[in-house]
């Protein structure tokens, strides 16, 4: 499924200038997840998290969860940097963060929270110096996906030296202290998250291309056309197999 960003933002908004150019896609045949292992392991080589593989590519058990949703952000038709998406919910668990901060994110969906947690975002290393608007056409996705599942809270699990841009642009705070992600190279990662109902406005005013409509939304995010009730909360909950990279 294919939704082309609406442009919602002045041109001098930072990721504003390409709208017109970036098309978001649902991951939907083999040939396209192949593709964004491939640039995973791509992007995760040049920024020196990972060793050299013959399979060259990044794959983990949490690309097949029921919560998940992995798209891939084309620039004139051309792929240059993807997004997994999880909605956490008390039925629905399975994610690295609920592996890696289970005792800050259980707690939250035993209450009956949903949280929406953006994972494996990932950059082609060529367009990523081209196009340094990537990061925020990107991660609009969690944005929109917030706003679409009525999330309680905007998850991050970053790096630590990231965490300036998810408080600059979402406002999140970190909650937790670093710790290691599995298959990378002595890099840590902390647990930011933000109220969306509270913070919402205040995200929008300083950074309108977050802006989106309900029809924008529902292409991005129904699944052949079926509501969030089937997709999501209807199904018997599974058990969180434990995620392996494969690098």
């Amino acid at each position: 499924m294919k939704s082309r960003a609406e442009p919602r933002a002045p041109l001098e908004m930072r990721g504003a200038g390409l709208f017109e150019r970036v098309d978001y896609r649902l991951v939907e045949t083999a040939e396209e997840r192949d593709a964004i292992y491939a640039m995973r392991y791509r992007a995760y080589l040049h920024g020196g998290l990972i060793s050299p593989s013959a399979s060259q590519r990044i794959v983990d058990t949490y690309d097949d969860a029921p919560n998940a949703w992995i798209f891939g952000i084309y620039l004139d038709g051309e792929l240059c940097s993807s997004l997994r998406l999880h909605v956490l919910t008390s039925e629905r668990r399975m994610s690295y963060t609920t592996e890696l901060f289970g005792d800050v994110v259980h707690p939250r969906l035993d209450r009956g929270q949903v949280l929406v947690d953006p994972a494996r975002f990932a950059a082609d290393p060529d367009k990523s110096q081209r196009f340094h608007e990537l990061p925020y056409l990107t991660l609009r996705l969690a944005y929109l996906a917030c706003d679409h599942f009525n999330a309680d809270l905007g998850l991050a699990m970053v790096r630590t030296d990231h965490q300036a841009f998810y408080r600059r642009v979402f406002l999140h705070e970190t909650l937790t202290e670093p710790r290691p992600f599995p298959g990378w190279h002595s890099r840590k990662v902390v647990l930011m998250a933000s109220d969306f109902a509270k913070l919402r406005d205040r995200v929008l005013t300083r950074f309108p291309i977050m802006r989106s409509s309900a029809f924008e939304r529902r292409m991005l995010f129904n699944r052949a056309g079926e509501p969030l009730s089937r997709q999501v909360f209807a199904s018997a909950p599974l058990s969180p197999d434990p995620a392996v990279t494969v690098a």
